[in-house]
């Protein structure tokens, strides 16, 4: 992105960027004061799994968000647009239009020129997709019904993209709009991206949402087949479904919805009155380069992204008061981030360990918007100065490579000035965001 920067980007590339605003429609919360509660408090919002028959899916739990009547949140979309909308468009423009609600960010406090907007999703409108393979949608397409194929609205349906145009149409956002793919990363890149575009002088504010809806027969059987304990087989208590970090361990809950953040140019937000949650300070990224369902597994190169990414702040492992983790409760995803902290602080005994939490447990495994719901988590722990929690670990047998503090007792109040979020994904990623408290 820097070479979009110009000569006036050049000028302002050390630009401060604060996260200004959050906007969620998650099980459960569709507020970010709700969304704060859960995550502080380690409040699963995983249950039983409905959309899809628990016989087919081969597991019985997952975060759903029921009850979403997007009228509450886009009040001037005329019903006739919406009725051809999907369920994932509709949710992710809530979401873009809640993070400018909560950043004061409204039509005239900005040049729609100067706004952008990038979305982050894994599979993109796959749930539509599913549907639109069933037998009707197959007797549609080929001229016997209207249900699926029967409009030109069923073009833009299928568009990865459409989420994210169609919440740039809605807001008038007139500057740059994308919509990345990479997988449980691609919300941290998204926000590097958008604090790029905002240091080289591009735009005065991005709002960068990450939506998925995986819950699908299709997305179930494909993680299935990858083999025991990616996905849990929880069902006497679907909020345990997740417990990160313990021996009983055995994956993950998907979940569904969508996270969004107003980044915004610091002077540009002073200069409306505006705060932030949280300061953006830096972003490393990279690709191991290995085995595309593997990851690193010394906690060598994951720790080096840290390292570096702390670097381009100006700042060490050192000073780091917390660690969100991707924390996903399989086998190798764990440990592995215990073994960055080994060796990002060797020499140095666990109990002095930087604390490290996952909030999985409390809405279930996002994919495409996981690394949003962390960024968002990270942004409210630094603005609070109060940790989060790790669901389902006080109490449980730790595994013994991931016996250190995991925040397992509440929230925790506590200075916090520097935080990490992590990320993972297929595709042998790993994604280190730092942010600083506003």
């Amino acid at each position: 992105m820097a070479e979009l920067a110009g000569s006036a980007g050049r000028k302002d590339r050390r630009g401060s960027v604060l996260v200004t605003g959050i906007g969620v429609m998650l099980p459960g919360a569709t507020h970010v004061n709700e969304f704060w509660q859960d995550v502080r408090d380690g409040n699963s919002r995983i249950g039983r799994l409905t959309r899809v028959d628990p016989e087919r899916a081969g597991v019985g739990a997952a975060g759903e968000l029921r009850d979403f009547d997007h009228r509450k949140f886009l009040p001037e979309l005329n019903e006739k647009f919406a009725s051809r909308y999907t369920r994932d468009a509709l949710v992710t423009m809530s979401a873009v239009e809640e993070a400018r609600r909560d950043a004061g960010l409204g039509s005239d406090d900005i040049d729609p020129r100067r706004l952008s907007l990038i979305a982050s999703s894994s599979r993109g409108p796959l749930e539509w997709v599913s549907e639109a393979l069933t037998a009707d949608g197959v007797e549609a397409q080929e001229g016997g019904g209207p249900d699926h194929f029967g409009d030109s609205g069923a073009m833009l349906r299928g568009m990865p993209g459409a989420p994210a145009t169609l919440s740039a149409i809605y807001g008038d956002v007139r500057g740059f709009v994308t919509t990345l793919s990479s997988a449980c990363v691609g919300g941290h890149h998204a926000i590097s991206f958008a604090a790029d575009l905002i240091r080289a002088g591009i735009a005065d504010a991005v709002v960068v949402v990450g939506y998925e809806f995986p819950l699908t027969p299709l997305v179930f059987q494909s993680f299935r087949a990858m083999g025991n304990r990616v996905l849990s087989t929880e069902s006497d208590d679907p909020r345990r479904a997740i417990r990160p970090y313990t021996r009983d361990r055995e994956g993950f809950a998907f979940g569904e919805g969508a996270v969004a953040l107003c980044l915004e140019r610091e002077s540009h937000a002073r200069a409306r009155g505006a705060s932030g949650y949280a300061r953006f300070l830096s972003h490393r990224a990279l690709n191991e380069a290995t085995h595309p369902f593997g990851m690193d597994m010394s906690g060598q190169v994951t720790a080096s992204a840290v390292t570096e990414a702390l670097h381009d702040a100006g700042r060490t492992p050192q000073d780091v008061d917390w660690f969100c983790a991707h924390g996903t409760a399989t086998p190798k995803n764990d440990v592995a981030e215990s073994r960055m902290l080994a060796a990002l602080y060797e020499g140095r005994p666990r109990s002095a360990w930087p604390p490290l939490s996952s909030v999985k447990p409390v809405y279930g495994h996002l994919l495409g918007a996981a690394s949003m719901v962390n960024a968002a988590a990270t942004s409210l722990a630094l603005h609070h100065q109060c940790l989060c929690s790790t669901a389902n670990y006080a109490g449980a047998v730790p595994d013994p490579e991931c016996d250190h503090d995991h925040v397992a007792e509440g929230p925790r109040p506590t200075r916090t000035d520097l935080a990490v979020s992590l990320a993972f994904a297929i595709g042998s990623q790993t994604s280190a965001l730092a942010l600083g408290a506003a």
